[in-house]
């Protein structure tokens, strides 16, 4: 059952979200070649910690820490640790939070330094399909449409959507229903109704769209060693259209 969330839930689903992308402006401002992800995931920590909220990921199913670090071909889920970045690697970083019982989940992919334009394509193809994705979030369209759009656009430019991994609902949980594929066909699936929330989120392969779970037990790479690309927004149906709750990411 997909939850509908009443205005005054919103409210609280827009401060969780607030408090995110302080967390994701603290931790742009020190994304550099030579720092450690380590580092990045403490930067993450303390901002949303000082707001009097949680880090979502940290203790989820036992991960260890308060953001994902994904560097090249690690797709998500990657931990953060030692590893430092350096120029020409792309990172995603994927981030929640928890506030009075509310959850929000975004995540965005940096380029550190100069990097190639093969990458550079990547990310760009990726962005445009969560956009192209966020259009379709509306009052009578259905699920498919969302999983449809991304699966059209990042074919078109070559690249392979990854679907071992979805997207999904999120509110008073990290994770609700429904799982939003980021392929398949349109005209399918649940209605969508004003009041539901979603965190859409492609991740998008360079290669190949298989993947393979690494034996720390979170981490997730390309099978052929490609790069990946994830984007994501927390959303929310109102009004017969969409509201970004995490637009503040694309501003930093």
């Amino acid at each position: 059952m997909i939850a509908i969330r009443t205005e005054s839930e919103i409210v609280l689903l827009r401060r969780s979200a607030e408090i995110l992308v302080e967390a994701f402006t603290a931790v742009k401002r020190a994304i550099k070649p030579g720092i450690s992800t380590g580092e990045l995931d403490s930067i993450a920590e303390d901002t949303i910690r000082s707001r009097d909220a949680r880090p979502a990921f940290k203790g989820y199913n036992g991960f260890p820490a308060s953001i994902c670090a994904s560097i090249d071909n690690e797709v998500v889920h990657g931990i953060p640790g030692k590893r430092q970045l350096k120029e020409g690697d792309i990172l995603s970083v994927d981030l929640g939070v928890e506030k009075n019982g509310y959850f929000s989940d975004a995540a965005k992919t940096f380029a550190i330094g100069s990097i190639s334009q093969k990458k550079t394509d990547l990310m760009k193809a990726t962005h445009e399909s969560l956009y192209l994705a966020l259009e379709k979030c509306k009052k009578g369209n259905t699920l498919g449409d969302i999983s449809s759009a991304i699966q059209r656009h990042v074919e078109s430019k070559g690249f392979s959507i990854v679907r071992d991994l979805v997207g999904h609902g999120i509110g008073t949980q990290l994770h609700e229903e429904p799982q939003i594929p980021n392929y398949g066909a349109p005209n399918r699936g649940p209605k969508l109704k004003n009041g539901m929330v979603f965190a859409i989120e492609p991740m998008v392969n360079l290669g190949g769209y298989r993947v393979q779970f690494m034996d720390d037990g979170w981490t997730v790479e390309t099978l052929d060693g490609s790069p990946s690309a994830h984007f994501e927004h927390t959303v929310v149906l109102r009004n017969g259209g969409c509201e970004i709750l995490t637009l503040g990411i694309e501003e930093i």
